[in-house]
């Protein structure tokens, strides 16, 4: 399937909003400021200040823990518990939230022994919402999103993104480009918010809209900001649009280098696009049996302009080498990317 996702003006708009996306398992610390409170042992002597910080935990309001708590994993979820049997009392409903995430996701994709079952799915998930997991707020909007009551997907986000859960930002940024009439300013206002809490796909979306300029004034300064954050990051797509930023100079200094090393770390993460437009180069670098591999990869990915420089390719590679490389094809495995 090829991805097109580089802003083009020829043939029209090429900008397709991303799926709404599952809540990640980004690792998410909260931090508490524990002030000391020393007594003096009398009025006219008053003792030094203690260099030893004490705070009760346990003091914290339940409603305020749970709010902190509400984006975390089941491991952040467990840490948090074991703080002291004030917390572990108190982030019960999250804990039996996970278990009810747990069963949501069995039930939508048909695993773990039990067969899908779309509306027993959506009925964990929302017991998970109910006991304040954002997660399980996000995957029940996914839900609905899909099944095309949209206001209540909307509605799941909007709890979800509020509580500071960066998948739910993006998801209801995403929703207000999408719903009828669209909203680009509150979209605009979550998905720079999920970016700035270090979600890839938030930044490449952000990059994206800034790039084309349709929802918001173009800035291809800022678009090739947060493209190069989100590539950073590992996210294949935003590697392929940086390249090509790094290649014509457009919000960002010309630089030839830079243009080769993210279109081949594109193209060893599998973007299809990536793996043609690096075959080409190494091509016409004369790289005959590396080209042969990524045009390889590229055509089995639908590129189908690879094939044609594959045949041009063959034609200068012996039987032993042609079959060298279609076994380095075939045993060949994309590298790991944020999706």
């Amino acid at each position: 399937m090829k991805q097109r996702t580089w802003p083009g003006t020829s043939e029209g708009s090429r900008f397709t909003a991303l799926s709404f996306l599952k809540p990640h398992d980004k690792e998410k610390r909260s931090r508490f400021s524990i002030r000391s409170t020393g007594k003096s042992s009398s009025r006219s002597s008053p003792s030094p200040p203690s260099s030893n910080v004490v705070g009760d935990f346990s003091m914290l309001p339940f409603d305020i823990l749970m709010k902190i708590a509400a984006p975390f994993s089941l491991p952040n979820l467990h840490a948090a518990s074991s703080v002291c049997r004030s917390w572990r009392d108190a982030l019960q409903p999250l804990r039996e939230s996970m278990v009810l995430l747990r069963w949501g996701k069995r039930f939508k994709h048909g695993r773990g022994g039990v067969k899908a079952n779309i509306e027993k799915a959506l009925d964990s998930f929302l017991k998970g919402a109910a006991r304040g997991s954002t997660l399980a707020m996000v995957d029940a909007g996914l839900v609905y999103w899909e099944t095309g009551e949209k206001e209540k997907a909307v509605g799941l986000y909007r709890r979800a993104a509020e509580l500071g859960d960066a998948v739910g930002q993006c998801n209801l940024g995403i929703s207000y480009l999408q719903v009828q009439p669209s909203n680009p300013k509150e979209a605009m206002k979550w998905l720079k918010q999920s970016a700035e809490n270090g979600y890839v796909r938030a930044q490449y979306q952000l990059a994206l809209c800034l790039h084309q300029g349709r929802v918001v004034q173009a800035s291809l300064l800022e678009a090739t900001r947060w493209y190069l954050k989100a590539a950073e990051g590992g996210y294949v797509r935003a590697m392929y649009n940086i390249s090509l930023c790094y290649s014509v100079g457009e919000g960002v200094p010309q630089n030839r280098k830079l243009a080769r090393k993210w279109m081949k770390r594109a193209a060893d993460h599998g973007h299809s696009k990536a793996q043609f437009e690096h075959g080409l180069a190494l091509f016409s670098e004369g790289a005959m049996m590396k080209s042969i591999l990524y045009l390889e990869l590229a055509e089995r990915g639908g590129e189908t302009a690879a094939s044609h420089v594959k045949e041009v390719v063959h034609q200068q590679l012996s039987a032993t080498s042609r079959d060298h490389a279609i076994n380095q094809a075939n045993n060949w495995r994309a590298l790991p990317a944020t999706r």
